[in-house]
């Protein structure tokens, strides 16, 4: 008798395997270019939600130089939480279009694209290294 293998719960989530790799190399793309961390957290914060999205960013690897993308569909909440370095070359007026841009993708269904978009954007408004 075979034994039974599970599968990780690591596509239990709102994206499919092909939407996490566009993602992932969403990610390696506005990392390389910028200098900066990009990272992306998806999944109920706890309130109050703008604290427990700071509390995730400030547990990255370099926080100053990181930008994170944090939102939970469930709940309706999108944040983007910058550092003392990557807020210098990406206002919070930057942060707040492509937050608009986001939310809008979000509303039409394509969660995936909207962060794809999100991050080709902050990654723009942050500029080369």
């Amino acid at each position: 008798m075979a034994a039974e293998t599970q599968q990780p719960d690591v596509l239990d989530g709102p994206f499919s395997t092909r939407q996490l790799l566009h993602i992932d190399e969403a990610l390696r793309i506005a990392d390389r270019e910028t200098g900066l961390t990009f990272s992306v957290y998806v999944g109920d914060l706890a309130d109050p939600q703008r604290a427990a999205a700071e509390k995730l960013h400030g547990q990255l690897a370099d926080p100053d130089r990181s930008v994170l993308i944090a939102f939970s569909p469930n709940q309706r909440i999108l944040e983007v939480v910058t550092g003392a370095e990557a807020r210098r070359r990406i206002p919070d007026r930057d942060a707040k279009l492509a937050c608009l841009s986001m939310a809008a993708a979000f509303a039409g269904g394509d969660l995936a694209g909207g962060v794809i978009h999100g991050l080709d954007q902050l990654a723009t408004h942050a500029g080369r290294a």
